[in-house]
């Protein structure tokens, strides 16, 4: 049913983390308000994290014709996910290679041509220069090396599509790195994909920092005290979570009732967010809503309903959390090592990739953006590489401790 698809989207994470084994008996510390709360600190998430990890996107139905796309933005990333004569699907960023209008200004639609209505550039489907005006007057304007900013896709077994913002012609982390088997899972086989349609999407904004939302998802110990809904798609008791690599999968034993009634919720969370779009104390919340081909009008609704509730009750807690975060009293709480092993995983996780990106840009003397488009060789770049190591030079400094900004 929609459940299995719903949960589907979710999070990952970059290289293989585990929480420290630590006794049952002893809570854990969570991390510090500052991390739910510092500029600079999403700044530093932004490179570590956005810049460069896979996040998974949308599902393939919901581009079946060519021409079509569907734009995104996460974290400040403007980009389009699209499809195109030859049924391959490409993504690019929403940033005419001229002066950097936005080439796409709807949220979604069926082109021809990709077309920039600033100066008249156009794009084929693929991505390539079609035409700049005026252009082909000057000897020395390369075309091919005038298309829009590509990035990297995959379209894993089930037919979902992920995107890697990194600018290198081969993403730092591979795909299979963080997220082999995760679409091979064993309970996935109890469903077929092609099943599925594209129904509706919602959006919510929440004034609240993403990895709140990541916490309250990844742990049901507040399901009895905030969702009533919750027990009739998954036997609160039972819930457990299993980690590995850059995904949290949520387990729990199905009631006779539910699986009479086709309930139960196959839910996996990666790491580091497949449906919002990410702000350091404001979230928006996107979720895609599919639906079985097969299944009845009141099945679907008795879902999506309680979703939309599920969904509408979690952002009261997490906004109510960051506003007392925001007031700089609690630094942290003890969480339970099992009632809470998600929220734990998914922190330990976001600690490895942050702080093992800090250490490079120490290292560097300088911020690493693994998103940006390095400059192009040749004479006409010199004095552009010259003006943007100016600008480095007067947005850091260096001390006996590295790199401070």
């Amino acid at each position: 049913m929609a459940p299995a698809l719903l949960n589907y989207l979710g999070f990952g994470s970059q290289t293989q983390t585990s929480v420290a084994k630590e006794s049952d008996k002893n809570p854990i510390r969570a991390l510090p308000s500052s991390w739910y709360t510092s500029q600079d600190l999403y700044n530093l998430e932004t490179r570590a994290i956005f810049s460069k990890k896979w996040m998974l996107i949308t599902h393939q139905n919901r581009l079946p014709n060519p021409g079509d796309w569907i734009k995104f933005d996460i974290a400040g990333y403007e980009f389009v996910v699209s499809r195109d004569r030859a049924s391959k699907f490409h993504a690019f960023h929403n940033v005419c290679r001229h002066r950097a209008f936005p080439v796409f200004e709807g949220e979604k639609g069926t082109s021809k041509i990709f077309a920039c209505r600033y100066h008249g550039w156009s794009y084929g489907l693929d991505g390539k220069l079609a035409k700049a005006p005026k252009y082909d007057d000057l000897e020395g304007f390369d075309k091919s090396a005038n298309g829009l900013f590509p990035i990297h896709v995959h379209l894993d077994t089930n037919g979902f599509v992920w995107v890697n913002l990194d600018s290198g012609e081969k993403p730092e982390i591979a795909w299979e790195d963080d997220f082999a088997g995760i679409d091979t899972q064993e309970r996935y086989k109890q469903y077929n994909f092609d099943d599925y349609v594209f129904d509706h999407d919602y959006k919510m904004t929440g004034a609240y920092n993403w990895k709140i939302l990541a916490d309250n998802f990844n742990e049901c110990y507040h399901c009895p005290t905030t969702h009533p809904d919750v027990p009739t798609l998954a036997d609160i008791q039972t819930h457990e979570v299993d980690t590995d690599a850059a995904w949290i999968k949520h387990r729990s034993v199905l009631t006779k009732e539910q699986e009479q009634n086709g309930l139960g919720i196959s839910s996996t969370y990666y790491f580091p967010n497949a449906s919002l779009s990410i702000l350091p104390s404001s979230s928006s919340m996107h979720y895609q809503i599919f639906r079985n081909k097969t299944s009845s009008e009141e099945d679907f609704q008795l879902i999506a309903q309680m979703y939309a509730r599920i969904v509408s009750e979690d952002k009261v807690l997490c906004e109510l959390a960051q506003k007392n975060l925001n007031a700089r009293i609690f630094i942290n709480g003890e969480l339970h090592p099992r009632l809470e092993k998600g929220p734990l995983y998914f922190q330990a996780v976001a600690r490895e990739v942050v702080r093992s990106h800090y250490e490079r840009e120490k290292v560097a003397k300088r911020e690493i953006w693994p998103a940006r488009r390095a400059l192009p060789n040749g004479a006409g770049a010199v004095v552009s590489r010259e003006d943007e190591e100016l600008c480095e030079g007067l947005a850091c400094r260096t001390d006996e401790k590295g790199l401070v900004w």
